[in-house]
């Protein structure tokens, strides 16, 4: 049986939204095909938790004591959101250490968790994007020019965050400046970006069994102002898989979200962004690890296409153990 180590946790505030997605996607690995073992990796430390028993991790190997034998792993089930799981710096270290991992090597991590970065680079291959402004907490910047180059409303987003943290959506330029703050508080660095006033969606995208495929575009009808965290996991949305939009504009959206998954070279799970205006799909962001709950989107897709989640699982794991490191290839 291959040894698989589910890992979960994090170092950031969405190290809560990481446990409950490791659940799922433990419970998902076929117990009969796989010998899993959850592994937590927190501030506090890295161990392996096995029937309430914590293990420290050995970070050399990624390996573990337990009753004086040595525990190794075959492959890494990564589960992070946010750093240092969907960053690039997991992904980096199981390089070093030659263990492979699900998800998308740690260049493409670092990209797509890189709002800015990312959207630099799809808009290279002719993808739509909000006009945005970037801004360091500690640089110069005029609030005023600001708002003259992206209008108002507008979103103000710390530039690598996820699970829509630190959000804000700026409708007069008095609520500027508490915007900023509530997003620097989050990252030192931070996006603006000028409203679109369309039909959001939700699209998810992965390499399947060794083809790009479209598992689901769903539609999100916020009962907040926008996809904030509450109407993420607190229930303050819709989600409606399919969309409801005309076919042309599906084969247009599918069209699009392949075309950015490929474009930057993506393997594994994604969940990209979208403002569907006059037709056209605009970029959001890309979620490399995105939630998996069993409330969250991306399981709802992979029902709606009739996909099992032990299928996914099982594909996620072969594209692991056959992709090379880049000085193997």
């Amino acid at each position: 049986m291959l040894k698989v180590a589910v890992v979960a946790g994090g170092y950031s505030d969405e190290s809560v939204i990481s446990l409950k997605s490791c659940e799922l996607i433990y419970a998902s690995l076929n117990a009969e095909k796989y010998e899993r073992t959850r592994v937590r990796i927190l501030k506090e430390g890295w161990y392996a938790e096995i029937e309430g028993g914590k293990y420290p991790i050995q970070k050399e190997d990624f390996s573990f004591m337990k009753n004086g034998e040595k525990y190794t792993f075959d492959v890494v089930f990564n589960t992070i959101h946010g750093t240092p799981g969907e960053d690039g710096y997991l992904q980096a270290y199981f390089e070093l250490i030659g263990l492979p991992y699900t998800g998308c090597p740690f260049y493409q991590s670092a990209l797509t968790f890189n709002k800015k970065d990312c959207i630099a680079a799809l808009s290279k291959y002719g993808i739509p994007h909000a006009k945005s402004v970037y801004i360091q907490k500690d640089g110069d910047y005029s609030v005023e020019e600001i708002i003259q180059t992206v209008g108002l409303p507008c979103f103000v987003k710390p530039n690598r965050s996820g699970s829509s943290l630190g959000i804000s959506r700026v409708n007069k330029a008095e609520d500027f400046e508490a915007a900023l703050d509530k997003a620097f508080a989050e990252d030192k660095e931070v996006l603006i970006e000028s409203f679109l006033d369309g039909i959001e969606v939700s699209v998810g995208v992965l390499n399947y069994q060794g083809a790009i495929k479209v598992v689901g575009i769903t539609e999100i009808v916020s009962e907040n102002e926008f996809f904030d965290y509450e109407a993420k996991y607190e229930g303050k949305s819709q989600e409606i898989t399919p969309a409801r939009i005309p076919e042309e504009v599906t084969k247009r959206v599918e069209e699009v979200a392949k075309k950015a998954y490929s474009s930057l070279n993506m393997t594994g799970f994604s969940r990209s962004e979208y403002i569907i205006v006059d037709g056209e799909p605009h970029f959001i962001e890309m979620n490399t690890l995105p939630g998996f709950s069993p409330a969250s989107i991306f399981p709802q897709q992979a029902a709606y296409s009739k996909i099992e989640l032990s299928d996914l699982m099982d594909s996620e794991i072969e594209l692991a153990l056959n992709r090379k490191s880049p000085w193997q290839e």
